[in-house]
């Protein structure tokens, strides 16, 4: 299950992310070690983690229904089971923003590792066609939780293969790329892909080899 990662002092379902991630964080205690047909939570649990009078918890309730957070016991009203995007609000981390002139930079700075890659790696079977910021890179917003680069592959051309060095295996190579693009900062996440098609949309091309 991929961390999710929440931005500090921005609001999730109206609550604070370090609020969120902590009140969260005690309901899914509650079943920790349970089998599954157990692990449920009643709404006076939810209330309580959250410190919420029965008003105010009510309305979050639906509210966390209504998102995919809890999902309703349909054999016992008034208890709820944790879906996985509540746990991983329960287990997301709380990080301060990425500003946007930094995301851009961490961007160009991806793009010259492509070109880098593409000339000096020749051990390596896989050149970069492309690279594409896609996710909340997309959006306007000025502070971002994460920078998704998605990296579409191809085979080396003969031209750039080592003729002296054993080429590493397509598992390696894959392995090696993605690793130097997570080097770059641990805002960065990445989407290796062999077709850009499959990238999710919308993204923005900012590296081509041609």
């Amino acid at each position: 299950m991929k961390q999710r990662t929440l931005i500090m002092h921005r609001s999730y379902f109206g609550i604070d992310a370090l609020k969120l991630r902590e009140a969260s964080g005690r309901v899914a205690s509650r079943i920790v070690g349970l089998p599954s047909e157990r692990a449920r939570v009643g709404a006076h649990h939810v209330w309580h983690d959250f410190g919420l009078d029965a008003v105010a918890g009510h309305a979050l309730i639906a509210e966390f229904v209504a998102q995919g957070m809890l999902q309703p016991n349909p054999d016992k009203p008034g208890d709820f089971f944790l879906t996985q995007l509540f746990l991983q609000f329960a287990n997301a981390r709380v990080v301060e923003p990425l500003p946007r002139p930094k995301a851009k930079q961490l961007v160009t700075k991806g793009s010259a590792l492509a070109a880098y890659i593409n000339a000096e790696w020749t051990h390596n079977p896989f050149e970069i066609e492309a690279v594409a910021p896609f996710g909340s890179y997309m959006s306007q917003e000025d502070e971002l939780a994460e920078l998704d680069l998605g990296i579409v592959v191809r085979p080396r051309t003969d031209a750039r293969r080592s003729r002296w060095r054993r080429m590493t295996t397509k598992l390696d190579g894959a392995n090696e790329i993605r690793t130097a693009f997570r080097g770059l900062s641990s805002f960065v996440h990445v989407q290796m892909v062999k077709d850009r098609q499959l990238l999710p949309r919308p993204f923005a091309v900012v590296f081509q080899e041609g």
